[in-house]
């Protein structure tokens, strides 16, 4: 099974979630960006109608498919916020004063 993992990461002046390289649109806070992308991850999981479908690769060669409507990918929402504090926490702690 695919998983897709979406993470909150401060973005463009604000803060947005990210799949792999793409970011979503710009949030003015971080609760806005965690819950939206909370929202997208939970569509992920919402089957669909089995389908025939087609698609284009990187190199332009198109592929036709059957699609499985219930196939559907795990999904994970990471908070960049609470890595953040927490790594900065850890390095805090080892330091010697």
């Amino acid at each position: 099974m695919i998983k897709v993992v979406y993470e909150v990461v401060p973005h463009d002046g604000g803060w947005a979630y990210r799949l792999g390289g793409v970011y979503s649109e710009a949030f003015p806070t971080h609760a806005e960006a965690l819950e939206a992308a909370r929202i997208v991850a939970a569509e992920q999981q919402v089957g669909g109608d089995s389908a025939e479908i087609s698609w284009q690769d990187e190199n332009g060669k198109w592929h036709e498919e059957y699609a499985e409507g219930g196939d559907r990918p795990e999904t994970e929402v990471v908070d960049g916020l609470w890595q953040e504090r927490s790594a900065g926490a850890s390095q805090s702690a080892g330091r010697q004063p």
